[in-house]
């Protein structure tokens, strides 16, 4: 298996924007990012960092239901 990039708050909001999420606000140095399904609503805080943590990346990955690949 790939490792994760390291990535920023900054990168992973473009990510998930490509794949539908859109930015519902900012408060402090996280953004909530949020996707609108038949089946419910997909809200996801990312942090605005330089660097986001592996644990906190993998977190947002499955809250998401994306795969890894689309972060490498």
């Amino acid at each position: 298996m790939v490792r994760l990039k390291v990535l920023s708050g900054k990168e992973v909001c473009k990510i998930l924007s490509d794949h539908g999420f859109a930015e519902i606000r900012r408060k402090g140095s996280h953004v909530l990012m949020q996707k609108k399904n038949p089946e419910g609503t997909i809200s996801v805080p990312v942090p605005d960092h330089t660097e986001i943590r592996k644990g906190t990346l993998q977190s947002i990955i499955r809250q998401t239901g994306l795969t890894r690949k689309e972060f490498e």
